[in-house]
């Protein structure tokens, strides 16, 4: 009698590998000890999914219901939108002002902010193949410029002080507060009107008062931010269309 197949455990660190009509696509798996069940999520635009399971969840049995639900996660990552490249001619929002990239290679410096006729222009120096990194670098230094002065604005406010503030590319949350008072921030905030900035600002800042969602919770945020629900709403709109920048789909 020939012997059962194993189900395919995690094919490298940190990752299932879902075959797909379009390609091979690597599922993030996260454990969270608050999950109560495994979910499913696809948040960014380069169609990354992520698969959160409880803190002592089986693998197999994550694995199982990665498969039982593989025809709805193809047609997630079908429905996100198409990246868009950071080339010379694309546009950039910052600060929700469209920004037309011109790549600038006999500029000195790395990236600066001009004009062509009504067009805001960010003028890119450099080497063709720098051009992605340096737009990030530049949105990143900008992120901070708008993002640490808000949070630490806020909680003033609140009286209460983060242990640190950091920015990263996150795909799935767009900000975070950790138990030891350290607040992250997805840099691509910057490319968001402000007062969606503000806002994420100061649920992050709330959180080191009441860390929780409770009704509380939502009182200080909304006393804080009254564009709280108008910020939302621009996010769930809006929201993927900023990780579509410059994003690859990550299909192996």
């Amino acid at each position: 009698m020939p012997t059962p197949a194993r189900r395919p455990s995690l094919l490298r660190s940190g990752h299932f590998d879902l075959a797909t009509d379009a390609g091979t696509v690597a599922v993030v798996v996260r454990r969270d000890r608050r999950a109560r069940n495994y979910t499913l999520r696809v948040k960014d635009a380069a169609g990354t999914p992520v698969l959160t399971m409880p803190l002592y969840g089986s693998l197999n049995e994550a694995r199982a219901f990665l498969d039982r639900h593989a025809g709805w996660l193809a047609s997630q990552i079908e429905k996100a939108p198409a990246p868009r490249p950071i080339a010379d001619g694309a546009k950039v929002p910052l600060r929700g002002v469209p920004h037309l990239i011109r790549h600038a290679p006999g500029r000195r410096g790395t990236v600066s902010i001009g004009s062509e006729g009504d067009m805001p222009v960010l003028f890119v120096a450099g080497a063709e193949q720098h051009l992605r990194r340096r737009v990030f670098d530049f949105l990143r230094r900008e992120a901070r410029r708008d993002i640490e002065p808000a949070a630490l604005a806020h909680a003033a406010r609140l009286g209460v002080r983060p242990k640190a503030i950091r920015l990263r590319d996150t795909t799935t949350r767009w900000g975070s507060c950790s138990s030891s008072g350290e607040l992250s921030f997805c840099f691509r905030l910057v490319m968001a009107p402000p007062f969606v900035l503000d806002y994420l600002a100061v649920h992050e800042v709330a959180h080191l008062r009441e860390m929780n969602h409770s009704r509380r919770f939502w009182r200080l945020v909304e006393e804080l931010c009254p564009d709280t629900d108008r910020a939302r709403r621009w996010l769930m709109r809006e929201g993927p269309a900023l990780h579509a920048i410059g994003a690859e789909r990550r299909l192996i």
